[in-house]
């Protein structure tokens, strides 16, 4: 199974560009692009932070991706 985030789609509604995330939460903007793009998932320390960044529960951010049976 595979972590999905929605983090760009909630950064973009509130209106929060990468650069100014990135300097909120003390990480870089690549960190922030990687994790939008589901390259890299974030450590629990950060996905905690990103809860209360946004002000969200952590399903609307994260969710496990089901594999299909073939």
């Amino acid at each position: 199974m595979k972590v999905i985030n929605h983090i760009r789609d909630i950064r973009l509604k509130k209106g929060i560009t990468q650069v100014k995330m990135a300097e909120d939460l003390q990480i870089t903007r690549q960190t922030v692009n990687a994790i939008e793009k589901n390259k890299y998932n974030p450590s629990l320390e950060l996905a905690l932070k990103l809860i209360e960044y946004f002000n969200v529960p952590i399903e609307e951010l994260f969710y496990l991706e089901k594999e299909e049976n073939l």
